[in-house]
């Protein structure tokens, strides 16, 4: 019987308190921001937001609970932007959207900081079961950055995928850990480095004791590149079913996939926020087209949530929890 676990990428919205609060903080303290320094103020805003996230998670039901990333003002480029031996230069796109992260340039050997695992002990002091930590995947982080220190794409990957897996050696104990790869969507590896990009995905896997997903989205994967993932040594793929559900199922269907699966089923950028039976029914849906009973399904959003006002973004949490109850109840 498949077993239907409601959850989300993370990197959530700020509450409306916060970003005023913060707003003001940080324009008094931009040199403290800039040198990776925070004040107490701007700690304990953070500290509160987060404590506010984890409660709101709990109270709608879900079954895995992220710290909210709430600090990560530079997306998936955050855990560079606070290590040492990286420079943060100019504003660049994120990805192809309105937002914008600050470009990590790596200058020198990484070392992991222990800043992820920091937050994540923090939410634990909350969460009895179920905590679930968010990486960048290697291939992402390595994509958003910019080498001005290993002079090779493949030793700049290695150390991208070490990097990680030092600073998820680090982690509390967590059920379940999100690899965000969207770059393997948005700027597919080519020969060579596709398989590269599974073995990194491999080295930060095996740095926890905990299920580990890699979720993919904004579309499918290239098939050589799904192949080559379908390798990697992780407990389920994520399949972005907003973007592009019929080639996510091709390839299934054509490659078959890992015992369990994380489905993008919840629109991460767009208000419109969908029911419980929706949920259900394009869950339903996926397992009918692929023939398979999964023994998880992680019912999540395709995309991180920060694009979402905090109202949208709480329904959507809401929807999620539900869904998942009623699969329990008509199992």
């Amino acid at each position: 019987m498949t077993r239907v676990v409601a959850t989300t990428p993370g990197l959530y919205p700020l509450p409306d308190w916060a970003k005023d609060d913060l707003s003001d903080l940080k324009g008094h303290q931009k040199d403290d921001l800039i040198s990776g320094d925070e004040s107490e103020a701007i700690t304990e805003a953070y500290d509160r937001a987060r404590s506010e996230v984890v409660e709101r998670q709990q109270a709608a039901g879900l079954d895995r609970i992220v710290e909210g990333q709430l600090r990560w003002d530079d997306m998936l480029a955050h855990p560079l932007a606070v290590a040492d031996s990286v420079d943060m230069r100019g504003i660049v796109r994120y990805y192809d959207n309105n937002n914008f992260y600050r470009e990590p340039v790596v200058t020198g050997d990484l070392t992991a900081t222990g800043d992820v695992a920091a937050e994540l002990e923090s939410a634990s002091e909350q969460v009895d079961e179920g905590l679930q930590a968010v990486l960048p995947g290697p291939y992402s982080l390595a994509d958003l950055a910019t080498d001005d220190h290993y002079g090779d794409e493949a030793a700049f990957l290695d150390a991208i995928a070490d990097f990680l897996a030092d600073e998820a050696g680090q982690f509390p104990d967590v059920e379940t850990l999100f690899l965000l790869e969207p770059s393997l969507v948005e700027n597919p590896p080519g020969d060579g480095p596709d398989a590269r990009a599974s073995e990194a995905i491999d080295t930060v896997a095996s740095a926890v004791d905990a299920d580990v997903v890699a979720h993919t989205y904004w579309g499918a994967l290239e098939e050589k590149v799904y192949a080559h993932l379908m390798d990697a040594d992780v407990d389920a793929i994520g399949f972005d079913l907003v973007s592009d559900h019929d080639q996510n199922v091709y390839n299934v269907q054509e490659y078959g996939t890992k015992d369990d699966v994380a489905l993008g089923l919840v629109d991460g950028q767009n208000t419109l926020v969908e029911s419980p039976e929706t949920i259900r029914e394009r869950i339903d849906w996926f397992q009918e087209m692929t023939g398979d009973d999964y023994g998880t399904v992680y019912a999540t959003s395709n995309t991180e949530l920060f694009y979402l006002p905090v109202n949208k973004f709480e329904e959507k949490l809401d929807a999620l929890a539900n869904a998942a109850d009623l699969e329990e109840v008509e199992a």
